[in-house]
């Protein structure tokens, strides 16, 4: 690998800097760093971030490579600043065992341009009547630390305490997809005004609500870590803020969808717009905003959910639920957070660089932008405004919910241990 030099780019925002790269690793930052035999790259008026990470991607391989492969899927990450993702467990086979995720693991090693860190099953096949293979799993190549049922919540109470139990072995953490099962059934969108108009199955902020405050309260029991997925009410923030305030180990996390979208959009009968959990209000997406800018809720994640254009290209009682999500994640978080004062840009490599690698417990991901440390960066330009077009995506889906929508910023380079994924907002 040879040298490269970043120069005059503004690190987490600060004043210009110089970043000198060689091989996999940061060497030197300042001023008036001399080139020598490296490439330069000047970033004149761009953000340099740590590498961004997300804890929560559907890559879908294996089973349904129709709609996203390992490969297609960490082409996109890498197009959106990302260095790693985690993957969800509702393959096909689902990643139940140590066969699976080790699987997933190694195509994630042979892509290329993101590291991949699969993330287990609670139950097997998903259930939600008996443990997955958990130590199994962590005990593997892939030595995974994540575990989630996602897509469908664990919902037997006895089940919980006992993932959670168990995963304090070897401090790992469950991610709950907190949907009350009893509560959710034939709901189709957010319960409210909207749906009432629309006459579309409503989906209550409580199912959401209830399975948060059950599962806060059996980790401060048991003395385990618990994670929430996708967070999308008030009454949500409220609950995990209090169960923070106790001192519990309790993280979470919002989507960039849930930061921006609102269920207004429902109106449309777009199935572009079907979710789970669905579109708020909104008042939730001001209070999703308030409680990110304040550290309640911990990271963005993308919930990078592809769908093959059958499944959304027909009516909204058919249509998969679901939204891409990568290649869009960090101007979303521009335009919600930073553009409207909320964050910083260095408050946004916390949120979706350092945060999320510390609750994966990711190593070589999250780290400073400064000589010794690993160089996975991602660098942006700020000033950039274009309409989004799905038909340029690295991924293998088109759901997107912003096509045609003009967001602001765009990721020129990502490197990945010092190589460059993204070069000139393409892919290397």
């Amino acid at each position: 690998m040879s040298k490269i030099l970043i120069r005059g780019a503004k690190v987490l925002g600060g004043e210009p800097q110089d970043v000198l790269i060689d091989g996999e690793t940061v060497v030197r930052t300042g001023t008036g760093i001399e080139a020598g035999d490296a490439t330069v790259i000047e970033a004149a008026g761009q953000i340099l971030l740590p590498g961004l990470v997300d804890l929560h991607t559907h890559l879908r391989e294996p089973g349904r490579e129709d709609s996203e492969t390992v490969l297609t899927g960490t082409k996109a990450a890498a197009v959106g600043g990302f260095t790693a993702v985690h993957a969800m467990a509702n393959t096909f086979p689902v990643a139940d065992t140590a066969g699976v995720v080790e699987q997933v693991w190694r195509l994630g090693k042979e892509s290329g341009y993101c590291d991949v860190q699969p993330v287990g099953a609670v139950t097997v096949g998903l259930e939600g009547k008996q443990l997955a293979e958990l130590g199994a799993m962590h005990d593997s190549a892939a030595g995974v630390k994540v575990f989630s049922d996602d897509g469908k919540c664990v919902d037997d109470a006895v089940i919980m305490r006992r993932a959670l139990e168990y995963v304090k072995a070897f401090d790992g953490v469950v991610a709950q997809h907190a949907q009350e099962p009893r509560l959710t059934e034939g709901a189709q969108m957010n319960e409210g005004v909207v749906s009432a108009e629309l006459g579309l199955g409503g989906w209550p902020a409580v199912a959401e609500e209830s399975i948060i405050a059950r599962d806060v309260l059996l980790a401060a029991h048991v003395g385990s870590r618990v994670h929430i997925c996708h967070l999308s009410t008030a009454g949500s923030v409220e609950i995990i803020r209090w169960a923070k305030s106790k001192g519990w180990n309790v993280t979470a996390e919002v989507t960039p969808h849930h930061l921006l979208l609102t269920d207004e959009l429902v109106r449309t009968y777009n199935p572009v717009y079907k979710v789970n959990p669905p579109l708020r209000t909104e008042a939730d997406v001001m209070a999703l905003r308030e409680a990110l800018a304040d550290g309640t809720i911990d990271c963005v994640a993308t919930d990078h959910a592809p769908h093959p254009h059958e499944d959304k290209d027909c009516e909204w009682a058919a249509a998969a639920m679901g939204m891409v999500g990568l290649e869009t994640a960090l101007s979303v978080v521009q335009q919600t957070m930073v553009d409207t004062g909320l964050l910083d840009w260095a408050g946004v490599a916390d949120r979706m660089s350092v945060r999320p690698a510390a609750i994966g417990r990711l190593e070589g991901h999250g780290r400073p932008v400064s000589a010794g440390e690993p160089a996975n960066l991602t660098l942006v330009d700020p000033a950039y405004r274009g309409a989004v077009d799905p038909a340029g995506f690295a991924s293998r889906s088109r759901n997107t919910p912003y096509e045609g929508r003009e967001l602001p910023g765009r990721v020129t380079h990502t490197f990945l241990r010092g190589r460059a994924t993204v070069v000139d907002g393409k892919l290397a």
